[in-house]
């Protein structure tokens, strides 16, 4: 990091928030509803009224996370969940335009483990998973101080990987419940809270396939720490048991024995990792 000013941008299903970050201080966060059922040009309005909010002409460069797959290079979005007309969107030439400063367009997941890395339990770490469990299971990874996402933005799609009669992402994120039982995720999490046995039995169903999962993630990266964010993790004393059960049967002690999970504490991890964006592409120089 430096002490240069960067906006960071979280583009979610229903809002758009953003912040001013300088060096390790995250200010003037500012959250807007977005019209996820309008045109492309009515939610760009939505991400233009923030970033007016934001920007000023010691602001070095924008970086936003979008819940998508990204050509990186031209920053081009695709297929945007939750937000229909945005099909393919040149995000980064339309921002870089109207505001002329760089901009720096990834994936959500990719995100949250930059703002880790640089803001949270992953800082200055040489290897890093970070596993975002919400809605959805999305994945970012640091390899050798850097992000690494794949020339396609696909690296990490652990989520979508064939799993029984599946994929993780079912079994393994705030769907299984939904998928399952045909329950809300999140009166299953009011019930466990309360100690209700069932709630709290599906849960160690969940951690079961989310161990599997993780292992894979350790076969494939040979990962020693994993930083779990999204909203999932807050029931982690529900499924950790049974979660653990499965990743103590990874055939390699040695790494077993170094291995370990944080949970993400950065309320604003989505933000500051697009910052983060901005930080990584230095490093790239």
């Amino acid at each position: 990091m430096n002490d240069q000013k960067v906006i960071g941008l979280d583009l979610g299903a229903s809002n758009i928030r953003g912040g001013l970050i300088h060096g390790n201080q995250l200010s003037q966060i500012h959250a807007r509803r977005i019209q996820n059922t309008g045109t492309v040009e009515e939610v760009l309005e939505d991400i233009y009224t923030i970033i007016d909010l934001l920007i000023s002409k010691d602001v070095s460069a924008i970086g936003i996370g979008v819940p998508s797959v990204v050509d990186i290079e031209q920053g081009i979005v695709y297929d945007v969940q939750y937000i229909p007309s945005w099909k393919e969107v040149h995000l980064k030439s339309i921002l870089e335009e109207r505001y002329r400063v760089p901009v720096f367009v990834n994936n959500d997941a990719n995100c949250f483990v930059l703002g880790e890395y640089y803001f949270g339990k992953g800082a200055g770490m040489e290897n890093l998973v970070g596993v975002a469990i919400g809605t959805g299971l999305g994945t970012g990874i640091i390899i050798n101080h850097r992000l690494y996402a794949g020339p396609n933005c696909g690296a990490g799609e652990f989520g979508m990987v064939d799993y029984l009669d599946h994929c993780y992402e079912y079994y393994c994120s705030g769907q299984y419940f939904q998928n399952v039982y045909h329950v809300d995720g999140q009166e299953v999490f009011e019930k466990a809270k309360a100690g209700d046995l069932q709630a709290r039995q599906w849960y160690a169903e969940m951690g079961m396939h989310l161990g599997n999962a993780i292992k894979m993630i350790m076969y494939t990266y040979d990962a020693s720490l994993i930083i779990f964010g999204g909203s999932v993790r807050h029931a982690y004393p529900f499924f950790s048991k049974t979660m653990w059960e499965r990743i103590n049967t990874f055939a390699y002690i040695k790494s077993l024995a170094k291995f370990r999970i944080e949970l993400s504490e950065l309320e604003n991890s989505g933000i500051l990792g697009a910052a983060g964006l901005y930080y990584n592409s230095r490093k790239e120089k």
